[in-house]
């Protein structure tokens, strides 16, 4: 089986996962420092926290905006659900907007529409690694007075006019889940270059400690801490943080090779009945981390699930990104969304498969992905 999103560990993360094995420190500790620093090195940002997700990260991040119960947070219908989630968890209200089919980023100009006097943030999701156009973005946050949290769980490598995705907002969240372009196994982190968010946020993550455990019981002796705040254990161990300072370290020879593998798949599918995408513009950097076709179903016989069963039974791991988040029961209970609210998201929904890529794919790799979906699409192709 082709696994579907498969991390590409290698001698260096093992035997730094052994060292801190037989260090006897497993928790948060030196290694999480270290990894903060190299994370802020290469994302050029003042502060880092790193924590045990993304979805923490967004959570955290809703806390030191101060959210109020009642609020209403802007974000896309098509991202997954802890988006929504954090906001709901953090006691506010996520307001989704539709986005555009040929980025499937949020769209700008229903971000406007859906601003109400509660409105307090946006979070703009650079989708499967495309940055959201966040000059816009900003421009409307300050015309209303707004939060900006990034959502940057595919972008660790996005940029836009130059400038990492994270670094635009007030805050961003990155993720380092198993299947991300950088994978910790579960893990994600806060970059932000205001200090009042930054040392609120270390304080959340931990209990509302003062002092975390590194300080407490380090070598530097016994260190007594005080609560200050009702936190949460959210905090990553350096067990995680092994891994990701050398996932780090490679992190642009890993794009690279994900670079060629998209690639390889464009000029394999052009002609193929799938829906087209805008090309990367030239003042942006996609992370490649989601190669997404969307299946132009009146072209073929067969559903988007098929085509899904189809791969399976080929031995290839596939993905849905996503399901429109409005159509999910929860939601359309809780918030009485419906099917038609969100055209384009919904357009996307139903024809919407993510392809394996990993920078571990060798060439036959590649060709079985490409070989698997032409032999697919040949046999249920409409005359």
């Amino acid at each position: 089986m082709l696994v579907f999103g498969q991390p590409n560990i290698e001698k260096k993360e093992i035997l730094e996962v052994i060292d801190t094995l037989k260090s006897g420190w497993l928790g948060t500790g030196p290694k999480v420092a270290k990894f903060e620093k190299l994370i802020c090195k290469y994302k050029k940002i003042k502060n880092t926290i790193a924590v045990n997700s993304c979805t923490a990260a967004l959570h955290l991040s809703l806390l030191a905006i101060q959210l109020k119960k009642g609020e209403e947070v802007i974000l896309p219908s098509m991202t997954f659900a802890a988006t929504a989630n954090a906001v709901i968890h953090a006691g506010g209200v996520p307001v989704f907007a539709d986005c555009k089919v040929e980025t499937m980023n949020i769209d700008i100009n229903d971000i406007e529409r859906k601003i109400t006097k509660k409105t307090k943030a946006i979070i703009p999701v650079h989708f499967a690694g495309r940055p959201c156009e966040m000059d816009k973005v900003l421009l409307i946050a300050k015309r209303y007075n707004l939060k900006v949290i990034e959502d940057c769980a595919h972008a660790i490598e996005t940029k836009y006019n130059g400038k990492f995705a994270g670094t635009f907002g007030d805050i961003g969240c990155l993720s380092f889940y198993v299947t991300k372009n950088l994978a910790t196994g579960e893990g994600g982190a806060l970059i932000t270059n205001n200090i009042k968010y930054a040392d609120k946020i270390k304080v959340l993550a931990l209990h509302g400690l003062t002092k975390n455990a590194w300080s407490r019981f380090g070598d530097k002796g016994y260190s007594h801490y005080k609560v200050i705040s009702p936190g949460f254990k959210y905090n990553m161990m350096d067990i995680q943080a092994s891994i990701g300072i050398h996932q780090l370290k490679k992190i642009t020879n890993s794009w690279k090779k994900r670079k060629k593998i998209w690639e390889y798949y464009n000029k394999s599918f052009r002609k193929m009945p799938f829906i087209k995408l805008d090309s990367i513009k030239s003042n942006m950097r996609h992370a490649y981390h989601l190669y997404i076709i969307l299946l132009d179903i009146n072209k073929i016989k067969i559903t988007r699930d098929d085509f899904l069963e189809e791969m399976r039974k080929l031995n290839i791991g596939v993905g849905v990104h996503y399901t429109a988040l409005h159509l999910h029961p929860y939601y359309k209970k809780k918030y009485k969304y419906k099917k038609g609210d969100f055209i384009n998201t919904e357009f996307i929904s139903k024809r919407t498969v993510s392809l394996p890529l990993s920078p571990k794919f060798s060439i036959k790799d590649q060709r079985h992905v490409v070989n698997a979906v032409k032999t697919i699409i040949k046999k249920n192709k409409k005359n």
